[in-house]
């Protein structure tokens, strides 16, 4: 399942691949949805993994009014981090890797990252890459391009870790191989790449050229 190969570096999404925060995200969205005489459960489903300035979009607000309306949803987020935690086994595994061999890649602004981060216990690496830092948000690959080029990585030789489609999406077009994490899934996702629960049971090496090896903690 964990594919006997080394990576030059590890690439991981945030909300739903390093910390939970849905339970927060919904109660946002869900009241945001409410305002604007919306479907929260559609609404909610079309959230994951994207910039709030594109669901936004999604559901027909006027272009005038995203900037404003994304600000005020993001502070609200920021606000609201009851219940953020990070995934199980995550800091452990974290905290094994070198410093300037993974980044986070989120469709999170920086200041909501770092707020969840915080609130999860976890320290972000000197790489991260969030919805200010490019263009195009996922499913486009540039966050992903960018984080493997400020860590001098090629993205063919980098794992994404990732939970939702529009990430992963970024991640198959990045060249990329890519994990997703069902830590935070209801049911089983249809995917074609290998699925792992949680990070209990993974280690991770650094052989002797730098690069990153996983395996399974046998207990």
């Amino acid at each position: 399942m964990l594919m006997q190969r080394s990576y030059a570096a590890f690439l991981f999404d945030m909300d739903g691949t390093l910390l939970d925060s849905i339970a927060s995200a919904v109660r946002v969205w869900t009241r945001w949805a409410e305002r604007h005489g919306l479907d929260a459960a559609a609404v909610v489903e079309t959230m994951h993994g994207v910039r709030a300035v594109e669901t936004i979009r999604r559901w027909g607000i006027p272009e005038a009014e995203v900037a404003r309306e994304a600000a005020e949803l993001t502070q609200a987020e920021i606000d609201d981090v009851d219940g953020v935690v990070a995934i199980a086994g995550v800091q452990r595994f974290l905290q094994a890797l070198p410093p300037d061999r993974w980044a986070i890649v989120t469709s999170a602004p920086r200041d909501l990252a770092a707020k969840r981060l915080a609130a999860a216990g976890l320290v972000p690496p000197p790489v991260l890459v969030t919805a200010e830092d490019v263009v195009r948000g996922k499913p486009a690959p540039d966050g992903f391009l960018a984080a493997a080029k400020r860590l001098g990585a090629d993205p063919e030789d980098c794992l994404v870790w990732e939970d939702a489609p529009a990430g992963i999406a970024a991640a198959e077009a990045s060249g990329a191989t890519v994990m997703v994490v069902g830590a935070t899934h209801h049911r089983p996702m249809a995917t074609r790449h290998p699925v792992i629960a949680d990070y209990e049971d993974l280690t991770v090496t650094v052989n002797g050229a730098g690069r990153l090896l996983l395996g399974i903690q046998v207990s």
